[in-house]
Order: structure tokens, then C-alpha cells, then sequence
């Protein structure tokens, strides 16, 4: 028998650990249901439910209700079932309280380890419940060791990780060293809570202006995106909820001593803030941190790529020769982090460039006009129509096909396959010219192409 010694050691454990009681308690039933079955060789129908007011055990039994009984531990007698419930009846199952037993040493030393196991248990789920409503923030903690370049850190009652990719490029962790990062996912595993962090997230830099900015915090200023290459360069993009209050002027702060702060924070990372836009082209202009008396044009083109039609988004911007390094910037980085901050492909070319592409694609026409005239069937007005859609060389009927030319007004299947039959024939009489058709003004040359990276919050 228990008494109420159990129920305050019970809640001692509780308090210490941080665990319910009603956890403990089912905890201690578990253990002492496995201790009897190692020593005494309960049967599986068998539950212990301890008072949680006395501390006092009871013990029960389901048994199925039959006329004979062949196994005592799992039937009963219809006479005795009656004695318990009178409403039973044959094939039925009741519970029949049986008289609680001693435990010895052993059947304690098992109890014992499952009561443990049971806390351990229950002390990972707390953990794991307290840190993944904290998953997406930024946390504070000590560094405890270094193994094999991971950085273990301190969190109170749980550690967490920064790997070697997360860490900031140059940045070196000693034990003991209080730090700053960004909580990027809690894993529930067989070991208890995995927390992995990280300082190269975008997110870090995000919630370090949501921190360091109170015009953020208090919901004045948004921050729409940001992207990173992490220990060199960031862009932010900001917008503000209140015509008179300017967003780029309240994330750098007076003097830039609130950027100068999260610039620190980073490592000397050099952050670019600016205004957010709903047009696009006006956006990716901003982005390129180019003002737009320096940048000639912006086209947003919509491609369609794959079997679902999807459409890859994509911005062209032209600037005057002198600036183009400076819309690319050093390897491509400038470029790079603006199509990241936009979610755009962006496409940077001179005007000479595309003052090039516009010769080539005029000398190009010219010269397929005078090729096409040339082929059977072909007339001057034909000739124009093929130009109109882009079809202005042998080369490029071929690769458009029947559908393509059947599409002209005026042009029947019978025409559409004459004419490419004819310009099957021209290719086959001038490998030449064929081999140097690639359309070079469709991609251009000298550009700069940037995939966008989806930004991770």
C-alpha cells in the first residue's frame, strides 16, 4: 500500500522538472504494471490506478464472463461477475479488483527505471514544446563547446547547433561567448529535441530589424523581403504603413546608428535598404540600388515554362554603358541579391548592347528577306507576314513546324507545307548559313542573367 508520502514526492518531482503531475502519476502506474508482469507474471488485462488524493494502489483485471473457467486470470464465472455487476451477462467482460502485492527489490529496481525513463520522456516533450513556438525567432545563448566546427550553445534547458554552413564566414566562437541567432527548425528525435540555428539566415536579418527598429516592431514600417550573402552584402526592402513617416530614414536612424548596430550584429555586413514597390519594374530598379535617372529601361516579360504553364517571371533592365559594372556589381553580387530580394530573373544589359542586338536583328531580317523571296511559292507579301512573326530565315520556319505557319493568315496546310518543305530543301543546298542561325538576339550577348533564390522565412 501507498500513502500521501507518494503524492508529495510526487509533486516535488513535478515542480523540479516542470512536469504534470497527472504525467507522473501515469508514469508510476505504467512501472508498477511493468515490475508485476517481471515477477509475478500478470496478465495483459491487468491495470494498476493509483488515488491521486490517498496515494493508495488499486489493481484490476478484465475478464470475459464464461460458464466454466479454464484460466483464472483472464475469466470469471457468471456467479461471480453478478456478484460485482448484476446487469452481466454470459461473454460480457468486467473488471474485477484484485487484492494489490508486495513488490520486492527487483520489481522496484524496474519500476524505478520506467519512472525514469517516463520523466526523461516527459522532460524532452517539454523542452520540444517550449522551443518550437520559438522556431522562425531569434534566441539568446552561450556558446558551450566547439565540436568538429559546430557550435553547441546553451539555451537554459535545452542546447542547440550552429553548423558550419550557418556560421557567419570568418566568425570565430569561444566557450562562454554570448551570441545572438536565428532559430531555424526544432527536430523531434529519439535523443530528445534537435534546435538547429543560424546567423546566415535572411530571417536573422529580419528579426534583427524587427529588434532594433521600433517603427517595425510597432507594425509602421514593413519589411517586404530581404536576401543575403552572408559576412559581405544584404538588401532590405521596407515599406511604411504612414505617408509621413519615411522607411528607409527609420531603419538607418540618425546618423546610421540604428543600421550601424544590425550591421555589427552581422559582422560589418554591408546592408542596402530599400523602398519596396508594387511595380515591379520600379521595384527591381530600386533593388539594383540604381536611381532611375541612371537606369534607361525596365521590361517585365512573362515566359511560360513547363507542362503546367507556369510562368517564369523576368525582368530585362537596360543602363547606359558606364553603368553597367555598377547595376552587375563585383562577381555578379549586386545582381545576384537583387533578383533574390525580388523573386524576378533579372537580365542587366548596356544600351550599347542592345543597340547591337537591334543592328544584328536588323541585318539578320534584311538578309532572311532576300533569302526568303528566293524560295519557291514565296511572295513579297508572304515574305512580310513570316518576317511580322519572327520567321524571318529557312533556319527558323524549320524549328517553328506546320503549326507555326498554318497560323498565318491566308496560309493553308497545303501552303504551310510547301514553304517547309522549301526551307527544308534551301538548309539542306547552304549548311553554311544554318550553322551560324542560333538566335543570339534572343538571349543577347554580354548580359548578365540571375536566377532568383525563393527567400526562407
Amino acid at each position: 500500500m501507498m500513502n500521501k508520502d507518494l503524492i508529495y514526492v510526487i509533486e516535488q518531482i513535478g515542480r523540479e522538472k516542470g512536469i504534470g503531475k497527472e504525467v507522473l502519476f501515469e508514469a508510476l502506474e505504467s512501472a508498477l504494471l511493468s515490475a508485476s508482469k517481471k515477477t509475478m507474471g500478470a496478465a495483459d488485462n491487468v491495470r494498476m490506478q493509483i488515488d491521486r488524493q490517498t496515494g493508495s494502489l488499486r489493481v484490476f483485471a478484465r475478464k470475459k464472463v464464461v460458464g466454466a473457467v479454464t484460466d483464472p486470470k483472464l475469466e470469471i464465472t457468471l456467479d461471480e461477475a453478478r456478484r460485482l455487476n448484476a446487469a452481466v451477462e454470459m461473454e460480457d467482460e468486467i473488471e474485477q479488483e484484485l487484492a494489490p502485492q508486495e513488490f520486492g527489490r527487483i520489481a522496484a529496481q524496474t519500476a524505478k527505471q520506467v519512472i525514469l525513463q517516463r520523466v526523461r520522456d516527459a522532460e524532452r516533450d517539454a523542452v520540444y514544446a517550449e522551443f518550437i513556438d520559438r522556431e522562425g525567432k531569434i534566441v539568446r545563448g552561450a556558446v558551450h563547446r566547439i565540436e568538429k566546427r559546430n557550435v553547441v550553445v546553451e539555451l537554459g534547458k535545452a542546447e542547440a547547433v550552429i553548423t558550419e554552413r550557418e556560421q557567419l564566414p570568418g566568425e570565430r566562437y569561444n566557450p562562454g561567448d554570448r551570441l545572438r541567432a536565428y532559430m531555424l527548425e526544432v527536430k523531434k528525435t529519439a535523443k530528445g529535441p534537435q534546435i538547429l540555428l543560424s546567423r546566415t539566415h535572411p530571417g536573422f536579418l529580419v528579426r534583427l530589424f524587427e529588434t532594433e527598429i521600433p517603427e517595425i516592431a510597432e507594425g509602421i514600417v514593413l519589411v517586404k523581403a530581404a536576401a543575403r550573402e552572408p559576412g559581405e552584402r544584404a538588401k532590405v526592402a521596407v515599406s511604411s504603413t504612414k505617408r509621413d513617416v519615411d522607411p528607409i530614414g527609420a531603419c538607418v536612424g540618425l546618423r546610421g546608428t540604428r543600421i550601424q548596430v544590425i550591421s555589427r550584429e552581422l559582422r560589418g555586413e554591408k546592408i542596402d535598404i530599400v523602398e519596396w514597390s508594387p511595380d515591379p519594374a520600379v521595384f527591381v530598379a530600386r533593388a539594383l540600388a540604381l536611381s532611375p535617372a541612371k537606369v534607361s529601361s525596365v521590361t517585365v516579360e512573362e515566359r511560360p515554362e513547363g507542362e503546367e504553364g507556369d510562368a517564369l517571371r523576368s525582368v530585362l533592365v537596360v543602363v547606359p554603358d558606364n553603368q553597367l559594372s555598377l547595376a552587375i556589381g563585383k562577381k555578379g553580387q549586386n545582381a545576384r541579391l537583387a533578383a533574390k530580394l525580388t523573386g524576378f530573373r533579372v537580365d542587366i544589359k548596356s544600351e550599347g548592347e542592345i543597340e547591337e542586338e537591334r543592328r544584328r536583328d536588323e541585318e539578320e531580317r534584311a538578309e532572311g528577306r532576300q533569302t526568303l523571296v528566293h524560295l519557291p511559292g514565296v511572295g513579297p507579301q508572304l515574305v512580310e507576314k513570316l518576317v511580322e512573326v519572327g520567321l524571318h530565315s529557312p533556319a527558323r520556319i524549320v524549328a517553328a513546324g506546320l503549326p507555326a505557319l498554318q497560323a498565318l493568315p491566308g496560309v493553308g496546310e497545303t501552303k504551310a507545307s510547301s514553304i517547309l518543305a522549301a526551307a527544308t530543301a534551301w538548309i539542306a543546298e547552304h549548311p553554311a548559313p544554318s550553322t551560324a542561325e542560333p538566335s543570339a538576339a534572343v538571349e543577347g550577348d554580354g548580359g548578365s542573367e540571375v536566377e532568383p533564390s525563393p527567400l526562407e522565412r
